[in-house]
Formats: C-alpha cells, structure tokens, sequence
C-alpha cells in the first residue's frame, strides 16, 4: 500500500472518531487488506477504540501487533497510546486490570518499547496506592534489565509505596540498583527516602541518606543540593524524637547552605521545646523568627498557647494570645479548643465558657469534641444547668452526646440525687442508639446500692449481665459490698464475695474488696473471720496493704490479743508494708500500756518482734 493510501486511510478513521461512529471506523479497518493495515493505521484504530472504552477490541489490534511474526510491529507511539489511554480508563466497563497493564509492559519490553516516563510514573504509582509494590518492583526490575529504565521518576514513586510499606530493605535495594543502572537520583529520589525514615523514627538512618546525599561520606560520589523541605524534614524528624538541640544546629547548616529558614522550620523547633517544656527558649526562637521577618501563622500561636497551656502556664498563653490578636493574627478552632480544654482540667469553667461565647464571636465553629470537653466539665464541676445547656447547644449544631457524656452526666446527676434527671440521660440514651456499657450500669450500680435500695441495684446487674451481655467489673462487686458493709449486712456481703471467688467468675477480688470486708468484720468484733480472709489474700496472691492491717489491729487491741498482734507484725515486716502513723499510734498506745516497748522498738526497726521467729 502506498504511503498516501495509508495516510487517507488514518484521515478517514480520524474523521469518524471525531463524529463519534466508532462502529464504522472498526468496520472500515476490517475491509483494509492485511497488508494495507500498517503501524499507523493500527495506532489510529487502537487509539480510537480505547478513547470510546472499547478495550477489548483495541487489545484484539494490539495482540496481533505484538506477535513475533507481525508484519507490522508496535512503535514508541503506539506504546504511548496504549498506556496513555488505558491509565486514564477508571469506569468498571472495559477496565484493564493492572497486572494486565504490567504484562502489556513486559511484551512492549520484548520489541525493545518501553513506556514513557510519565505514563510509567503513573503506573507504578497506581500499583503502589493498590497496595501491590510486589508487582511495581518487578517491572521495573524487568525494565532494568532490559535497559529500558532511564529517569528517577518511576523509581521515585516505588520509593514512596515502599516507605508506605516500610520495606525499607527494599528501598536501600532499589537505590542501589538505580546505581548500578547510571540513574540519577535527584532531590525528591532523597527527599522521599529521608521523610518515610523520619515519619518512622529512624533518624540516625536518615541522617545518614542525607550525608551521602551531599557526598560527605568518603565512600559515595553522589552529590545532589538539599532543599528547605529536606532540610524541615529532618528538623522535624529530630524534634520529634526530642533531639532538638540537634535540630537547632541543622538550622544552621540549613543557613550555610544557602536555603533559608522558613515559618515551617521554626514551627518544627518550636513544637520540639514545646514538647520538652523548654518554653523560654521557644519563645526565643519566635522572637527570633520575628526578628528576621519570617512570618508566624496560626500552626506557630497554636503550637506555643499549647505548649504553654500544658506546662500550666495558662496565664501567659491568654497574654500571648492576645498580643498576636492585635497584631492581626487570629486563632482557630485549634487555638480555641486548647483554651477551653485547658480551663476545664483546671476546673475554671467561668474561663472555659467564656473562650466558648469568643470562638462562636470569631466565626470558629465548635466541634463536638469541644462540646464533650465543656459538658463533661461542667457537670464534674457541678455545674449540671450549665451543662445540660451546653447540651441544647451541641444538638443545635448537629452533634450528638457519645457514650462518655451520656455516662458523666448520669454519674453527676446520681451525686446530686437527682434520679429522675438521671433516669432522663439514660432514656435518652437509649434512644439515641448509645448502648449503656459497664461505667454506665456501675455507676447505676453503686448509686442504688449506697441509697440502700438493692432490689434497683439488682435490677440493673440482671440487666447489665443478661440483658446486656456485660460483665460485672471488680467495680460492681466492690460497690455491692461495700453498701451491704455500710448497712451492716456482711452476710450478704459475704454472699457476694464468694460469687467473685467462684471458679466461673472471672473477677477475683482485689486489695480493695479485702479490705472492705475485713474493716467490716472488725468492727463487728469478727477478727478470726478477718484474720482468715488475711489468709485467704495470701493464698490467692493479693497483697494486703497499710490500711488491711491497720483494720486488724484495731480488732486485735479491743481485744488485747498480743500473739497474734506480734504475728501480723511480723507479717508486716516480711512482706516490706511500711507502717503509717495510723498503725502507730494504735501500737504505741497498746504496746506501751502493756510494757512491751521492745518489741515495738524493733518493730520500727524493720526487724521481726515474735520470739518464734526469731
């Protein structure tokens, strides 16, 4: 065929795509001789029919020129259209598979036709985000090889997928490999390696990329310029691992390097002796950022007021924060938040309430957070109106109560012997969809079982097991006890303690639990049955502390049993359990009425008073 025959033939294929008949265009491809079907042609018609979705059909062209006896091979234009197209193709209808795309690769490879760069880049970065670096690293493996690989780029964007991916094995392989193959990193090849070793806390191994990178070490002769991201990078990466002392010199090195500090390399410092408490010296780096006209922004005021706020120095966070107001830098929803948090954890809910009017003023929207921080401190605080008003204001931007609020205001309301409300809160929640978990029904639990009303406290330990499914805590047991022990009914008391020593149960009891019971057995002149609880603590591994002990001897005096006083002295020393002055006050006033001061001489001492064990 000849070369105009050819020409009219991709005109006539060009001007039916154009007017959307790509069925025609197919058919007139069909009727053209094999012969008259050159590279050409065929890149028309493959490109026509992958622009309209046509992937199957265009695959069909491309198969035939692919094969080793094809009398019309693919060309670096037909590579750049079929990679091109298929790359941009994302709807489910005649999408080609990425290890499709990969083997289209190796089969253009075989004819000595590789992908541009860019259509490369964009492949490798697809297979990356995918999730499949395996199948990125053998095609460009493969390309390698085949000497096809020639720019950073794709090498750059498998670098990214495997620090994601944290092989960074793999990422010191691939580096070499580019090496070997005379491909030049450049800067972001560096960049991306330095930031996925930081972001991992691995700054030795950072730091040492960077030296190589600026030919330091006597072994490498790569030298490629660092850049102000670079250099933040690592500056953060430092600070981050509390090295910035180190952080502050690469800012000077920064400077001789010709690459000027900017606002982000001061935050990084900044954040860094924030996070150290160092406030001085952060505020004298913002001076000195100020000094030379770097321009703070609100990640600067907010790093600061945090840092300060968190340090206590709230005070001077306000007054901070008020300089820089007038200065024209405003706060935003961050700078607010970090004010009100820190108020409510010094219970000034005066302050909090007020940078909460300020914020709304400021056009800075609160989100639920905030309202969950002022909500839960109000209602700690007391301040249960003010609270529930805060409520109705979180429901009017949107929001709704989580599980935490739902429980602080069912706590607080059940403090303040407000049943009712609280039984409010708890309908509501249900309501809402926020199934009531162990805090919920433990603080149920114990509200009831303080009042004296176990029938209710009961009820809800029925609902909280087998309604609910949820197991008791050492917390719902401890606070049964507890009450029964306050109104003097140890027996059931006891009921429930042995509940917790079953072998079904998988609460056993703790310190706390002991001590509950053997305060009350002591004070019910129970001292043996105490005493065998102090066994039973050993038997099961819960060591008994100051307050255990102090229970018993109280007993042990009202009843002037000295044997076993030395006994548990003994016992005391043995197991290191400091005495306080409640414990001796109770010995010197006994031991001294009954002229035994030796032995609490020793006892003090630290050294065992009964004459058996000596």
């Amino acid at each position: 065929m000849s070369l105009s025959t050819a020409q009219s033939s991709v005109h006539l294929l060009r001007r039916l795509g154009r007017i959307g008949m790509v069925d025609e265009a197919l058919a007139a491809f069909s009727t053209l001789d094999s012969h008259a079907k050159n590279t050409n042609v065929r890149n028309e018609i493959i490109n026509l029919l992958l622009k309209s979705g046509r992937v199957d059909n265009a695959m069909n062209v491309l198969d035939e020129m692919l094969l080793p006896e094809s009398e019309f091979r693919p060309n670096d234009k037909t590579a750049g259209i079929v990679f091109n197209n298929l790359l941009k193709i994302d709807g489910l209808e005649g999408r080609v598979k990425e290890d499709e795309i990969a083997g289209l690769v190796s089969k253009f490879g075989k004819h000595n036709i590789f992908p541009d760069t860019i259509a490369l880049t964009q492949l490798i970065s697809k297979l990356c985000r995918s999730g499949n670096t395996n199948l990125a690293w053998n095609i460009l493996d493969n390309l390698m090889m085949l000497n096809g690989l020639k720019d950073a780029a794709p090498c750059n964007a498998l670098l990214t997928g495997l620090g994601k991916a944290r092989e960074f094995g793999k990422m010191n392989l691939l580096m070499r490999k580019m090496k070997d193959m005379n491909i030049q990193p450049t800067v972001i090849t560096f960049g991306i390696l330095i930031n996925h070793l930081c972001k991992f806390r691995r700054i030795d191994d950072a730091l040492e990329v960077f030296e190589k990178m600026k030919g330091e070490k006597e072994e490498t002769k790569v030298f490629v310029a660092p850049d102000t991201i670079m250099y933040n990078t690592l500056i953060d990466g430092l600070c981050k691992v509390g090295r910035q002392e180190e952080a502050l010199c690469l800012m000077g090195k920064m400077r001789s390097d010709q690459c000027a500090p900017t606002t982000a390399t001061f935050n990084c410092l900044i954040n860094g002796y924030c996070r150290s408490g160092e406030i001085e010296v952060a505020h004298k780096l913002f001076n000195e950022m100020e000094n030379a006209q770097i321009e703070p922004n609100v990640i600067t005021l907010n790093t600061l007021v945090d840092g300060m706020c968190k340090h206590n120095r709230i005070s001077t966070a306000v007054e901070f924060f008020r300089v820089m107001q007038q200065k024209g830098l405003k706060g935003n929803n961050v700078t607010y938040t970090v004010f009100i948090n820190a108020f409510c954890n010094v219970n000034n809910m005066n302050k909090a309430m007020e940078f909460l009017d300020e914020m709304s003023k400021d056009g800075c929207f609160p989100d639920a957070v905030v309202y969950y921080t002022l909500i839960c401190g109000l209602a700690q605080a007391g301040r249960l109106d003010d609270a529930s008003s805060v409520v109705s204001k979180l429901k009017e931007a949107g929001f709704c109560l989580d599980r935490v609020c739902y429980n602080v205001l069912i706590s607080e309301f059940c403090k303040k012997n407000k049943l009712d409300r609280a039984q409010e809160w708890l309908n509501e929640m249900e309501l809402a969809g926020v199934k009531p978990d162990s805090v919920t029904y433990n603080t149920l639990i114990s509200y009831f079982s303080k009042i004296g009303n176990f029938k209710l406290a009961h009820k809800f330990m029925k609902k909280m097991t087998e309604e609910e499914g949820l197991s008791p805590t050492v917390f719902t047991y401890g606070a049964l006890i507890h009450a029964y022990c306050l109104n003097n009914n140890i027996d059931e008391a006891i009921k429930i303690f042995k509940e917790m020593n079953n072998v079904a149960s998988k609460v056993p009891p703790n310190t706390v639990i002991y001590n509950i019971l053997i305060d009350s057995l002591c004070k019910q002149t129970q001292v043996n049955f105490a005493l065998s609880l102090l066994d039973d603590m050993k038997f099961r591994g819960v060591m008994p502390n100051t307050t255990t002990y102090n229970s018993i001897f109280k007993a042990l005096r009202d009843k002037n049993w000295l044997d076993k006083a030395f006994k548990l002295m003994d016992r005391m020393v043995e197991q290191a359990c400091n005495p306080d002055y409640i414990t001796m006050e109770i010995l010197t006033e006994w031991l001294s009425a009954v002229g035994e001061i030796t032995k609490l001489k020793k006892f003090t001492q630290g050294c065992m008073v009964s004459d058996s064990a000596v």
